[in-house]
């Protein structure tokens, strides 16, 4: 099955299940880490880009039962004529719930949507709280501090090295280089 919905519409879907304006920006940062590391890796840019954009898509309703956190998402994707990859990959991104991802973009979101929150909290204990200013160095640094974000699991964020033979310096050059591209966007 082809992806029934281009860019546009997958965004209006995800806001008629989602509110909050920063999850909306989380989405829209690993949108573009998902659409950075598919031209690195010679993938389906805007496929990727819309499982980035829609993984969250349950958040807010399952929030209070985070194993539940993809299950929800996956099937309401599925419910709306995403295909399967785009559906197993928001199924498998949530290490909670215990199912791992199969496909390479499945690994792909699972390694991105931690890294976006280690990227925002890195940007936001600047004077400047400016994603301009975050160096690659600064990144590095925090995701060494075990007490830093710690909801930023590093062993997550490591798979990279395993999943696409990317060192986590390239990785987060990847993704910090994305996110800037989008700072006005998400309020960095």
């Amino acid at each position: 099955m082809i992806i029934s919905m281009n860019r546009k519409q997958a965004f209006d879907l995800l806001r008629t299940y989602m509110i909050s304006a920063n999850l909306i920006k989380h989405s829209l940062a690993t949108e573009s880490c998902m659409r950075a590391l598919a031209t690195r890796l010679g993938e389906n840019v805007e496929k990727w880009g819309i499982c980035g954009l829609v993984h969250d898509i349950d958040y807010e309703l399952v929030k209070s039962d985070m194993k539940k956190h993809g299950l929800e998402g996956a099937r309401i994707l599925k419910e709306h004529g995403f295909d399967n990859e785009i559906c197993e990959a928001v199924l498998s991104h949530n290490w909670e719930n215990g199912i791992p991802p199969s496909s390479l973009m499945g690994k792909a979101l699972y390694c991105v949507d931690p890294l976006t929150g280690l990227i925002v909290a890195a940007t936001l204990v600047l004077p400047s709280k400016s994603l301009s200013d975050l160096k690659l160095e600064n990144l590095l640094n925090r995701f060494r501090e075990k007490n830093f974000a710690k909801g930023a699991r590093r062993e997550v964020i490591l798979k990279c090295e395993e999943y696409f033979n990317i060192d986590l310096k390239d990785f987060c050059h990847v993704c910090l280089k994305a996110m800037k591209s989008i700072s006005e966007d998400i309020g960095l």
